[in-house]
């Protein structure tokens, strides 16, 4: 079978410059690329760090509406040490919760998973326009 990567995801955004301040300056994003050749089309390349895939957001990329990208996944080893950082930095953050049952059915606890086991442990943001995120902590080890 061919292999696929995920390489970009598009997010609708009402201001550009605004989304590209927040992804840079308080979720730490790298910018990658700006690129406007003309009034009528920009695309703006950002990178989380450690991360293989991008997102791109722009005037002309997308018809959805702003705010309207919901959930996407970025996966931290350390939750605590993830929410600490983004809330230091202005992000509104939710606060950590886990997974409280072992069969992933049920009602969340708060605060990390006392396992650290992965996949258990989140938190959630959303930027200017309302695009959701969801970080998550996998390959948790004792410090």
């Amino acid at each position: 079978m061919s292999e696929f990567s995920l390489e970009v995801l598009t997010l609708p955004v009402a201001d550009v410059d605004r989304a590209v301040r927040f992804y840079t300056e308080n979720v730490g994003f790298t910018l990658d690329v700006d690129y406007a050749p003309h009034d009528g089309f920009r695309v703006v390349q950002l990178t989380p760090p450690g991360s293989a895939a991008s997102i791109q957001l722009g005037v002309g990329l997308t018809g959805a509406a702003p705010g309207s990208a919901r959930d996407h996944y970025l996966v931290v080893a350390d939750i605590e040490a993830a929410h600490g950082e983004l809330a230091g930095r202005g992000v509104p953050v939710s606060a950590v919760r886990h997974k409280k049952s072992v069969d992933w059915q049920g009602d969340f606890a708060p605060g990390a998973d006392p396992d650290r086991r992965d996949y258990a442990s989140f938190f959630d943001f959303a930027d200017p326009d309302g695009n959701t995120w969801i970080v998550q902590e996998r390959g948790h080890t004792a410090r």
